[in-house]
């Protein structure tokens, strides 16, 4: 027995110094961050950021005033929700599916414990709201427009072509940044931007080595560039132009939180992590479907919007500024897009606007006809039948 302890010992010893050792190596190379990423995700039983991930970090609160709820629809929930569109929902553990049709709540369903309050993670639909606010900051002239030197703001920048690259080319997705976009990979630049604690330090990893304005290239990089130009041009938080500039003004119903990357004067995750609800996500489509206007009030200029919803590359046609764009049939539309599938999608020739938030997606390009983004818009089209589906074709299709 004595034996058997003094082994026993020797192996806790031994652990602890290998687990010492690896702590100081990760704080030695500066990739201390993945310590929190372990304890997050991995010691949460995830493998990736997930919906309520922003317990764990620091968040500025973007605040609210004179809520405006939506109007219901007198046909509100009428239609029950099929089995099939039941299972798919529970194989990709939705948590709300929102059918907004001529600007009412006509369908909404929660699931696994979330209501019409509870808050998650908006992820990378946060890229469409830095839109909005670029637009915005424009519109007011605290930044002279799309052109401007992006340098003049973020001097940590490097890199052969960092003093060509302009507004524009950030919220294109065309720096030409140096940059890996993986959300598993914890050595990946994503996986740090999204642990670290000063995302200002890392900038200078993220170097602009090719020429910007060339190409479409999904960089998350590239928005929170442009999170940390708006907030330095303006003088104030992204957290406080959102609630300013839109969440006041529409209405939202409940506050919201961004996370930081520190608790001392934090900068937003610009790319990402905005936690609101579905009906509060859902302003954004509206205010874009109503060009801007809300309440019959002008709230970003309709041109912005406009060039907002054009592919900005002829051989990109699925991205304008900071908001995605397809067809579903015969019909074009935009919206925003997070990780794991969190989505508002707006149909223009509809009146339509589609919220689904949740756990899990599928891996099929949005536009494939099997995947579950156009699953997601199928079963609006099929719920609402011969209210908008002039086109039987719209609710055909496997789910």
């Amino acid at each position: 027995m004595p034996g058997l302890v003094k082994i026993f010992k020797w192996i806790v010893v031994v652990f602890v110094g290998l687990l010492a050792a690896l702590i100081i190596g990760l704080y030695a190379t500066g990739r201390d961050y993945i310590i929190k990423g372990v304890y997050v995700t991995y010691l949460q039983g995830h493998n990736t950021a997930y919906l309520d991930d922003y317990r764990f970090f620091t968040n500025h609160v973007v605040e609210t005033e004179s809520p405006q709820p939506w109007p219901v629809s007198e046909s509100y929930n009428e239609v029950t929700v099929s089995p099939e569109i039941l299972n798919r929902h529970d194989t990709l553990e939705t948590v709300a599916y929102l059918i907004i049709h001529q600007d009412s709540i006509w369908h909404e369903s929660y699931y696994r414990g979330y209501t019409d309050s509870s808050i998650s993670n908006s992820f990378s639909m946060a890229k469409s709201v830095v839109a909005a606010l670029l637009g915005k900051v424009i519109e007011d002239g605290q930044v002279e427009g799309l052109s401007q030197k992006v340098n003049q703001w973020v001097p940590e920048l490097s890199g052969r072509y960092v003093d060509s690259l302009r507004l524009i080319d950030l919220v294109t997705m065309s720096s030409g940044m140096k940059w890996q976009e993986d959300y598993y990979d914890p050595f990946s630049i994503t996986t740090q931007l999204y642990f670290d604690t000063d995302m200002v330090g890392i900038l200078p990893k993220m170097p602009i080595e090719s020429r910007p304005g060339q190409s479409f290239s999904y960089k998350s990089g590239d928005t929170q560039v442009l999170g940390i130009a708006l907030q330095r041009a303006t003088g104030n938080t992204l957290s406080a132009l959102l609630s300013t500039y839109f969440w006041k003004p529409m209405g939202a119903e409940h506050a919201a939180l961004w996370q930081v990357d520190s608790k001392e004067n934090g900068i937003e995750k610009a790319y990402c992590c905005i936690a609101s609800n579905a009906r509060d996500f859902a302003r954004f489509g509206k205010l874009y479907l109503q060009n801007g206007y809300w309440q019959g009030q002008p709230l970003l200029d309709s041109a912005y919007i406009a060039e907002s919803l054009q592919a900005h590359f002829p051989d990109s046609p699925e991205y304008g500024y900071g908001w995605w764009l397809g067809e579903y049939r015969d019909r074009s539309y935009f919206y925003m897009d997070g990780h794991l599938g969190q989505y508002v999608i707006v149909v223009p020739e509809d009146d339509l606007i589609i919220v689904r938030l949740g756990h899990r997606t599928d891996d099929l390009p949005r536009s494939h006809p099997e995947s579950a983004f156009q699953s997601f818009i199928r079963q609006a089209y099929r719920m609402l039948g011969n209210r908008v589906a002039r086109n039987p074709e719209l609710m055909q299709g496997v789910d």
